[in-house]
């Protein structure tokens, strides 16, 4: 570039040279005139100089226009990149609103239930001063009536110490309540605390957002030996008719998975699906697949059950007493990520009726995937219309949908609303169905399925 100036520079000055050199020659008697075409010769020169100037310019340009195109490629991909860490920022500012939301009404809470406590206190301590202050007028009474009866046992007692007597047996009874009122109040208190420390280690935790497309840990877990609840050791007893559960059809010579019906002890016949594995058949409670089937269903629905038993469906929870109930039972649970991962854990279990809510207790045998239900702990089965498990102010149900034996918000649910995760935002993630362990993230859910089968330890598969 800097020789194409320096030429352009020079040109003039020696195109001009040339030219006084021929103005000269005509003033001059030169005996040699100068050849015809020297000008010419200059201008090819001339011309030869700004062609190579002109491709020079040309190849500069074309360069650039690389270089620029290069630029600009990589200003759309920081384009594309600060777009998304903006949305992420976005959504991570509404989740520590929220919980900025929900630590300052608790503490509110928390500071209105204190109050209460201390007034609380307060009467009861009048009241324990007047009881004593009661008890020690009684005793004086007491002793006069002692003497009376003595010297005049025909005198029945008073009507005004008949009266004193029932008003110190109501002050006992009042004060007991306001003692169980306290009780309370300070259970609930100490549960407000509980929760805020936990929204604060939250809010403290920078690592707060769940990676919802990590796969599961493949670490294997242990079977350890856990006595089995008690009902008795054997296996349901069978009828003459129809088969107990899967597990009898299986031993009447039945190989095949799909519907069949059976008739539970003590209960009406229904139609249920088995699921034949190595050596034995499972009664299947549960079965998700592609969210064809809403689950955010009500508590008479979840207690008769709904869907088709060829696809998604709860077999109801007054069916899978029915069957439970006949003897030692396992739980099975399948589990299917979105990387097509598939894990199970089995549990030892038993459930309660209807006048508990059909309460669950479980104590894991083997699996290998981490535990995520409490064990030895009694779960309440809990709907959006029946709320069982929490207190009133914080329905999980309603928070998660479904219905699952709940102990707190936040924990597994495997009957919450089918999510792709790759299509909604983090807040509706939570309300579907996934699997949390004790420690650890939350892990979403492809599929689901859930077996019984009696504890005949010969037939596991």
């Amino acid at each position: 570039m800097k020789i194409a100036v320096i030429f352009l520079f020079i040109a003039p000055f020696a195109i001009s040279s040339s030219l006084d050199k021929d103005y000269s020659s005509f003033d001059s008697a030169s005996p040699e005139p100068k050849p015809r075409f020297a000008m010419l010769d200059d201008v090819r020169i001339l011309g030869n100089g700004l062609l190579q100037l002109g491709h020079g310019l040309k190849d500069f340009v074309h360069k650039t226009k690389g270089q620029m195109n290069d630029i600009f490629q990589k200003l759309n991909i920081f384009d594309k990149s600060f777009y998304e860490l903006s949305l992420q920022t976005s959504e991570i500012k509404v989740e520590e609103e929220e919980l900025r939301k929900t630590t300052s009404r608790l503490q509110a809470n928390n500071e209105e239930i204190r109050n209460i406590s201390l007034e609380l206190n307060s009467k009861i301590e009048d009241l324990l001063h007047h009881k004593t202050e009661l008890q020690e007028k009684i005793g004086g009474l007491e002793e006069k009536v002692i003497k009376l009866v003595h010297i005049q046992p025909e005198i029945q007692e008073s009507k005004e110490m008949t009266s004193l007597k029932n008003f110190v047996q109501q002050q006992d009874t009042h004060i007991r309540q306001l003692l169980k009122v306290v009780q309370e109040q300070h259970s609930q208190l100490d549960k407000q605390h509980n929760q805020i420390r936990e929204l604060e280690e939250k809010l403290s935790n920078t690592d707060f957002h769940e990676n919802t497309e990590s796969s599961f840990s493949l670490k294997q877990m242990e079977p350890r030996i856990i006595p089995f609840p008690s009902h008795n050791s054997t296996a349901p007893a069978q009828v003459k008719g129809l088969a107990t559960d899967c597990t009898a059809l299986y031993k009447r010579g039945e190989r095949t998975s799909g519907i069949y019906s059976i008739k539970p002890n003590g209960s009406e016949a229904f139609n249920v699906f088995c699921e034949v594995k190595t050596d034995s058949s499972w009664t299947v409670i549960q079965n998700r697949v592609d969210g064809s089937l809403d689950f955010n269903q009500t508590w008479e629905s979840y207690t008769n059950g709904f869907g088709d038993l060829n696809g998604e469906f709860w077999l109801g929870l007054e069916k899978i007493y029915s069957i439970a109930n006949q003897a030692d039972y396992i739980l099975r649970i399948e589990l299917k990520d979105w990387r097509d991962n598939k894990h199970y854990v089995e549990y030892t279990f038993t459930l309660g009726s209807s006048e508990t809510d059909y309460t669950l207790l479980l104590s894991e045998t083997l699996g290998n995937i981490s535990n995520a239900l409490p064990e030895q702990t009694k779960l309440r089965f809990s709907i959006m219309d029946h709320d069982n498990a929490t207190r009133r102010d914080f329905n999980c149900p309603q928070r998660y949908s479904g219905g699952w034996w709940h102990r707190a918000c936040g924990e597994t649910n495997l009957n919450g609303k089918y999510i792709n995760p790759r299509s909604e935002g983090k807040l509706e993630r939570r309300r579907g169905i996934y699997w949390k362990p004790q420690k650890g993230r939350f892990y979403l859910i492809k599929s689901t399925k859930l077996m019984i089968h009696p504890t005949d330890l010969e037939s596991f598969e």
